[in-house]
């Protein structure tokens, strides 16, 4: 029970479930309506403007920081909340944000952090050392299990507020990853989310942070209205009076709302391969980058024959990962050679590499003594992630392995696996890097003894994976930089043999934006966007 619990709260806080109903006037309360926002107000320097964005992920996701890894809910929370310390949304380098500064020593077993003088909420009240403790004793609350909490609870023993603006940071060992990660730990306020039923507004769409938007209006499936917060004191200072951020899943409405003579919007995410020299055609640009983006594979181990490795590897052998990166993605994207992409820092090739090869897959077929399997894979309605079918169904029928294909709606996909536990294949997309890149984390996200991934493959209470799970261990609380990359590295050759949860190919993530209308815009290689450094262009 306690499992499927946690599966549906997973719905809800990737954004599977929708929220039910706009979110009410309590939002109202606090800075007053948008009249009252001064075009030239904030440092952002005079004549703000306004600003439309699409982006092509549902905004009916849970918006709890502490709980989310819905794309359009973790963008808007970087531009409403503010953790310690954040991270730079390209490099990665971490920045005082709530904090005064950067620890000092960050080899050091206990962080020391001073809040900004005259940060306050949105609706007025002054940020406190006790929201600070609130939000982290919520990360490490073992029977809320929030999702943030297994990229804490290996390192970070306590906080404690030392006085009303100073806060101390306990760790269990040295831990100097710990600075770009205190940007997953976005300070919310504990004099609203501590009553009762709040993280259940907060996962309906409710937001209420310190940062320099406001969230103004939030209607689930259509849109959400951020709006410049004139008490905002901070590093990055709001540039746009308003911005408006439309929900568009279906890739052909998305593309007209910053395209041609009705062109309403500046920017926009998730731009499909086959509309980029179309869009430049037009004059807009088209960025991005590859990073962990990735389409996946998992396996039910609890259902025979997939809780034999020989099985889920033949499977992976079968595919022609070169020809989907040629015709599903355009040239968008490379085989997965390991569960990190090519371009992370860690990366080398696992020690098994799934190259096409058929014939090895029906050799382990037959080592595993399978030779009349019936499969029906299950997947998200990703538009770039059902292009990638066909050629996966066409690899399997042609090894012996009669294919179905079943792509749905996110929502109709994960309430069918909890209510059938007879689920066979899965296919998905992720991307870890919303939360940051150092390998711990991403692969903490996925692989985690009682995680909810890990619970729908049936895999993490085998002995291999507690092997595993220790490996991860000993690599989080190795010193040396060098002997920790080579713990990485180890365990990575594990996940990569099991082959359990793995990419097939990982892919480029496209923005596309108006540079006639917008400056200072950087995609990101991952899902959202992000404008605390964006601006209207000055007109001429």
């Amino acid at each position: 029970m306690e499992r499927a619990l946690a599966r549906r709260d997973f719905l809800r806080f990737t954004g599977a479930l929708g929220a039910a109903g706009a979110i009410s006037a309590s939002l109202g309360a606090c800075t007053g309506p948008p009249s009252t926002i001064d075009p030239g107000g904030g440092r952002g320097g005079g004549g703000m403007t306004d600003i439309t964005a699409v982006i092509g992920y549902g905004n009916d996701g849970s918006w709890d920081p502490t709980m989310t890894a819905s794309a359009f809910g973790m963008a808007g929370n970087n531009h409403i909340y503010e953790g310690l310390l954040d991270t730079d949304p390209i490099t990665r380098a971490p920045y005082p944000a709530l904090a005064t500064a950067l620890p000092i020593d960050q080899t050091a077993t206990t962080w020391q952090f001073t809040l900004r003088d005259g940060a306050v909420w949105h609706d007025g009240e002054p940020v406190t050392a006790e929201d600070v403790v609130f939000t982290f004793e919520r990360i490490l609350d073992a029977e809320a299990n929030p999702l943030t909490r297994s990229f804490f609870v290996t390192w970070l023993a306590e906080v404690r507020a030392l006085d009303e603006r100073s806060v101390e940071l306990e760790f269990r060992f040295p831990f100097p990853d710990a600075a770009p990660r205190l940007t997953i730990a976005k300070i919310m306020p504990r004099h609203v989310f501590s009553r009762e039923g709040a993280w259940d507004d907060a996962a309906g769409g409710f937001a209420l942070g310190s940062g320099p938007y406001r969230q103004a209006a939030h209607t689930p499936k259509s849109n959400t209205v951020f709006e410049a917060f004139d008490g905002y004191n901070g590093p990055r200072p709001p540039t746009f009076r308003t911005m408006n951020w439309l929900s568009v899943i279906d890739a052909a409405p998305r593309v007209a709302r910053i395209s041609g003579g009705s062109a309403d919007a500046q920017i926009a995410d998730n731009i499909p391969y086959a509309n980029v020299e179309q869009l430049r055609g037009d004059g807009l640009e088209v960025a991005g980058g590859a990073g962990m983006n990735h389409l996946f594979l998992m396996f039910n181990t609890n259902n025979p024959p997939f809780d034999d490795v020989r099985v889920r590897q033949a499977l992976f052998h079968a595919i022609d990962t070169e020809q989907i990166v040629d015709v599903a993605l355009r040239g968008n994207g490379r085989p997965a050679t390991s569960f990190l992409n090519e371009d992370h820092p860690a990366h080398r090739p696992a020690a098994t590499v799934y190259t096409y090869d058929p014939e090895r897959a029906r050799q382990l077929l037959d080592e595993a003594g399978v030779g009349d399997l019936n499969l029906t894979l299950m997947s998200v309605n990703v538009s770039w992630a059902v292009d990638c079918l066909p050629t996966i169904k066409e690899c399997w029928d042609a090894i012996g392995v009669r294919t179905t294909l079943e792509p749905q709606e996110t929502s109709a996909l994960f309430a069918k696996m909890d209510q059938d536990q007879d689920y066979q294949v899965v296919a998905a997309v992720s991307n870890p890097n919303q939360f940051g890149l150092d390998p711990d984390l991403i692969l903490r996200y996925n692989y985690t003894a009682g995680g909810t991934w890990m619970a729908y493959t049936g895999w993490d209470t085998t002995e291999e994976a507690a092997e595993l799970f220790a490996m991860m261990d000993r690599a989080t609380e190795e010193p040396d930089p060098d002997r920790k990359l080579e713990l990485v590295h180890e365990y990575l050759d594990v996940i990569a043999e099991q082959a359990v949860l793995y990419p097939v190919v990982h892919n480029a993530l496209l923005t596309a934006w108006d540079p006639d209308r917008i400056v200072g815009v950087r995609a990101q290689p991952y899902p959202g966007i992000n404008l605390l450094q964006a601006r209207a262009r000055a007109s001429s």
